[in-house]
């Protein structure tokens, strides 16, 4: 909230505070791909490394800088492809930072990007405990077996395919 009713998002205001819209709106978007799918609970950790991974796509994909409702659906096909297994998700995320956060160096504050950088901090440096599907051969569970082997994995590893399949039931 702006003091004295003010309002802004473009930060161009001497104090003003600078409104996150577009991470905002691509969290808002992720959230809604993952809930559609109902794939996990929104409380759990899985749910929000696939919000995170989701919403990161999402948010460095947006090329224009302007996240547009409209657009979402025809969005779809390039945030697949992104977040496909065979593709080098982790090092795409890590270069477009590396280009928005030098451009926040010229432009000065970047909320947006703080809150895209606090997600991705997160993701890479959090781990979840899940099924070891290389444990198993034909990397499948063990039939009648729950509590099979399991390893520590950082959560955009989890994150990103769980974010794969939401768009694909969406």
């Amino acid at each position: 909230m702006l003091h004295r009713g003010q309002e802004s998002t473009d930060g161009t205001g001497g104090g003003e505070l600078t409104v996150p819209m577009a991470w905002l709106y691509a969290e808002y978007i992720a959230d809604e791909l993952l809930r559609t799918g109902d794939l996990m609970p929104p409380t759990s950790f899985e749910f929000r490394a696939g919000r995170d991974a989701l919403a990161l796509t999402i948010f460095l994909s947006d090329s224009d800088g302007e996240l547009s409702g409209i657009r979402v659906v025809s969005q779809l096909e390039t945030w697949l492809s992104l977040t496909a297994y065979d593709q080098p998700w982790q090092d795409w995320v890590r270069e477009h930072m590396a280009r928005l956060a030098a451009e926040a160096a010229d432009r000065g504050a970047a909320p947006d990007l703080e809150l895209a950088t606090a997600a991705w901090r997160w993701l890479e440096e959090t781990e979840l405990l899940a099924p070891d599907l290389d444990a198993v051969p034909g990397g499948g569970p063990v039939p009648g077996e729950d509590d099979g082997p399991k390893v520590w994995t950082p959560a955009w590893q989890l994150g990103l395919p769980l974010g794969h399949l939401a768009i694909h039931l969406f």
